[in-house]
């Protein structure tokens, strides 16, 4: 009797390493485009950007580059870039987030100077451009902000164009009948949230496709706002098309920081709630029982209903929540840049704060730093028309949709949202 051993001579599998070039390839074509148009085709000229304002204690010495010279480091820095991404990602390593943060910072900057090198005037305060970019930029990141708290909680608000919008309409046309522009922001929040009660009850109560609802709705507004303006505010306009806007202060001390201090403490008191409403958004979705309810119900409401939480109701209250900070956001534009309303004065802000939170990654810093971006984009479009580039107004104007576009088709990468967005909830 003989016993035969059989040996298993099978080898594990073999370990397949995913490359992802995509960055690399961005990367590549906007250090080619640097190239060709950030240095070989440099004016030949000067860019004075100030750096301290005429009350600043510590006064800087303001920069004075080359813009031919600054193009030639600017590129040489992104192609640097460029070969570490590539070498990372033949190894089968991700890209990590300082290295992209070093390029976008280095190519935007650099479009900058080249821009201003380009105009007729190549002297302007850095400063201005920044404290423009943060105001510009704060209808966007409380739209961002409210559609970030939809979002999380399971709704798609694509309405934050009309929470927007009826949050100006409802502030101008509240604080130029009481004369008193705290009324007003009130006002703007009540009709940020009358708008946000349309959404939530066909959305949750009707389930009514959320998408479709959002889209209604700022057709709707849209409408409203347009006939209300033209057949109310404009008949008596001084009594109901005038309000009184918001103050502006500064912070003592921090004002005086260089660069950062007028530019994030000198500001209107719609921009210090603006930090307030992030730092509460950011703590309470993080460090609460409220957020890790509504993180729950965004993402499993099956789960969060077997624990007790009420899907529903949790959705509508934070959809209504939603609607009070978008509409500080519309406050924005009658209280603070202009004291008067006008048709569809908002101009697709609230589909760019849309984007904005899908660029952040449906995070309160993320969809900030996005709105920021944003922000500083339109304010390009004003400083160059200012300085009176070459470049066509039209060109300009379209600035910020075009970085919105390149935001939305995913320029930094695939982002997932809340799985339970947009998926109506049943108990049962």
């Amino acid at each position: 009797m003989s016993t035969t051993a059989v040996i298993d001579t099978a080898t594990p599998q073999d370990t397949v390493l995913v490359r992802h070039w995509k960055n690399t390839w961005i990367f590549g074509t906007l250090s080619v485009i640097s190239l060709l148009v950030l240095a070989l085709n440099a004016p030949a000229s000067h860019v004075v950007l100030g750096l301290s304002t005429k009350n600043d204690v510590i006064q800087l010495p303001a920069l004075n580059l080359s813009t031919p010279t600054t193009g030639w480091v600017v590129t040489a820095v992104l192609i640097a870039v460029t070969l570490w991404c590539a070498k990372l990602t033949f190894s089968g390593k991700k890209t990590p987030l300082y290295l992209s943060a070093i390029f976008w910072f280095s190519f935007i900057f650099g479009v900058l100077i080249w821009a201003i090198g380009s105009a007729r005037m190549t002297e302007i305060s850095l400063i201005t451009i920044l404290t423009g970019a943060v105001a510009l930029s704060v209808p966007m990141i409380f739209g961002s902000m409210g559609g970030l708290l939809c979002e999380r909680s399971g709704i798609i608000n694509i309405a934050i164009e009309g929470q927007l919008l009826f949050g100006a309409f409802s502030a101008v046309l509240v604080g130029s009948m009481t004369g008193n522009p705290w009324i007003g922001l009130v006002a703007a929040m009540v009709g940020g949230m009358l708008v946000s009660f349309l959404l939530a009850t066909f959305s949750i109560k009707y389930l009514v496709d959320q998408t479709i609802v959002g889209v209604v709705v700022n057709v709707l507004v849209s409408g409203l706002t347009g006939f209300l303006y033209s057949r109310v505010l404009q008949q008596d306009a001084a009594h109901l098309n005038s309000a009184p806007r918001l103050p502006s202060f500064e912070i003592p001390v921090l004002s005086q920081i260089p660069v950062i201090g007028p530019v994030l403490f000198n500001q209107s008191v719609i921009v210090y709630l603006m930090y307030i409403v992030v730092g509460t958004i950011w703590f309470s979705l993080n460090k609460t029982r409220w957020g890790l309810r509504t993180r729950a119900v965004g993402e499993h409401p099956q789960a969060a209903d077997t624990l007790g939480v009420n899907v529903n109701r949790l959705r509508f209250s934070n959809v209504m929540i939603a609607g009070a900070v978008a509409g500080m956001g519309g406050a924005f534009f009658t209280l603070v840049a202009v004291s008067s309303f006008n048709a569809d004065m908002t101009a697709g802000q609230g589909y760019i704060a849309l984007a904005a939170l899908i660029f952040g990654r449906w995070k309160p810093l993320g969809a900030l730093s996005a709105s920021l971006l944003f922000g500083f984009s339109l304010q390009m479009q004003f400083i160059l028309s200012g300085l009176g580039t070459d470049i066509p107004t039209e060109l300009l104007a379209m600035l910020p949709y075009v970085v919105t576009i390149l935001a939305v088709a995913g320029l930094v990468g695939r982002s997932r949202g809340p799985a339970a967005a947009g998926k109506a909830y049943t108990k049962g």
